[in-house]
């Protein structure tokens, strides 16, 4: 179910995080979401170590990780999401990186309560100028006991 992606075609990929990345922050207007894709499909997509879960032939969703740290992207399709799979893509790549870090929007409830479940602390905070939204800078280690 889950492998990793060795393609260079990334419009799989592209059309997935763009349906749910709309999906998941309807606080930020859907036009920025299209011009950020040149973005997403030219420069991080290529430069991330990526794993796809496939249902049949199917991408229901997929993590990215960037410079062996960064969770840059975790996406499940809306209508695969609350069968687990963003938590078991998640702890595959936990078992290949030990510190993980990523950028949420402080608005997304939904996926802070989900990094936090997943072992993830609020580390720092930070400003998104384009989007005008603040985030939160979340943090995981290997060992780490978490905390309530």
């Amino acid at each position: 179910m889950i492998a990793r992606w060795n393609h260079d075609d990334v419009a799989p990929l592209l059309s997935l995080w763009l349906e749910s990345t709309i999906a998941g922050h309807p606080f930020i207007e859907e036009r920025y979401w299209h011009e950020s894709q040149p973005l997403v499909k030219d420069v991080y997509l290529p430069s991330a170590q990526t794993w796809v879960w496939r249902s049949k032939e199917v991408i229901d969703g997929f993590i990215s990780v960037m410079d062996a740290r960064f969770v840059g992207a975790l996406f499940v399709r809306p209508s695969a999401q609350g069968r687990g799979i963003g938590g078991a893509l998640l702890n595959h790549v936990k078992q290949h990186f030990p510190l993980l870090s990523l950028e949420v929007y402080q608005k997304n409830s939904r996926a802070v309560n989900f990094y936090h479940a997943q072992g993830f602390r609020i580390e720092d905070s930070a400003w998104q100028e384009e989007t005008r939204h603040p985030t939160w800078i979340m943090g995981w280690q290997a060992g780490q006991t978490p905390s309530a």
